[in-house]
């Protein structure tokens, strides 16, 4: 039946050499996802958490860290990395817009931590003060990668992050935008950050980030995963509200089953490394609006991976992704 429902990307796609298992032994069939699944991430992890900055770049060579934000986010997320990185941005001229992108991609990574995810009241003058330092040395060398790569999105996906974090206002922040878009106007990550921008607690206007969504994802070829925007705008709009069912409504259950269809659930649709983050935007977003037929399908797919977002934006991340997959 799903067969039908969703044609020819019903079926499994040809086997990935570079897949990781998934692990064994699981009690509820649901693990987190390690280093995008891809073993090549896993040796670049592997290679950053010792610091070894030529088997780094060795294990970058499969891909453009200029443009993959997954990639990126994978040595932002990585304790220790602002150890080390630093002497690779002094040291390696060659290579010095990659050793920067790592560094100020990390530092803002590093200086959320230190701010953590408390209300700004909550938060004290000291841990403050770190946060801006940290990021104030992101944008440095962001912007210098930037300079030295004028090619490259991800420096300016990533000034987006840091902009908002240090209330630069809304004319800068269209302004590193926009600079991103001109490097791909359909580049997920990007809309993703700016549909986080558009909500009210960052300034936004109610109802803003839905249309700014709609907007985007219509642009998107068919089997394209910027389709994966309006997954996540309307999740910003549920963490927004109230009302823990303001998606129960079966006009934005047919918009989620719509562009679900139309991108991660297309037959064009690439599983590049990480994909799966992908899929648990539209599984989070579609179980949240009970609908059931496109959820199933999602969850199908995901075979119990999860990853932290969105699902962080739940008090017990995991143990509600292995709620609803039990529901669907």
């Amino acid at each position: 039946m799903l067969g039908k429902l969703f044609g020819k990307s019903a079926e499994r796609p040809a086997a990935d050499p570079h897949v990781l298992p998934a692990p064994r032994g699981r009690g509820n069939k649901t693990y987190p996802l390690r280093a995008l699944g891809d073993a090549r991430v896993l040796t670049l992890i592997e290679a950053a958490d010792v610091g070894d900055w030529d088997a780094v770049k060795d294990a970058l060579a499969p891909f453009d860290l200029g443009r993959d934000h997954l990639v990126l986010g994978e040595l932002a997320e990585l304790d220790g990395v602002e150890e080390w990185i630093g002497r690779a941005v002094e040291r390696d001229k060659e290579h010095r817009a990659t050793a920067l992108l790592i560094s100020g991609a990390r530092h803002i990574k590093w200086g959320w931590d230190a701010r953590t995810s408390a209300r700004a009241v909550d938060v004290s003058r000291e841990q403050w003060k770190i946060f801006h330092e940290r990021l104030h040395i992101a944008e440095e060398q962001l912007f210098e990668a930037a300079e030295l790569r004028p090619d490259w999105g991800t420096p300016w996906r990533q000034l987006l992050t840091s902009g908002r974090g240090m209330s630069l206002g809304a004319d800068i922040n269209e302004t590193r935008f926009d600079a991103a878009l001109r490097r791909d106007p359909l580049d997920l990550d990007v809309h993703v950050e700016w549909v986080s921008q558009l909500q009210p607690r960052w300034g936004g206007e109610p109802g803003q980030a839905v249309t700014f969504a709609r907007e985007a994802a219509a642009r998107a070829p068919e089997g394209h995963r910027l389709g994966c925007v309006i997954a996540m705008a309307h999740i910003e709009d549920w963490v927004e509200s109230e009302r823990h069912d303001c998606l129960h409504t079966p006009a934005i259950q047919a918009e989620l089953r719509d562009a679900a269809q139309r991108s991660i659930l297309h037959p064009d649709y690439e599983r590049r490394p990480g994909w799966q983050a992908d899929f648990n935007m539209f599984a989070m977003a579609l179980a949240l609006a009970s609908e059931s037929t496109a959820a199933r399908r999602v969850f199908h797919e995901l075979d119990g991976a999860y990853t932290s977002w969105p699902w962080k934006y739940m008090s017990n991340p995991e143990k509600a992704y292995a709620r609803f997959r039990r529901h669907v």
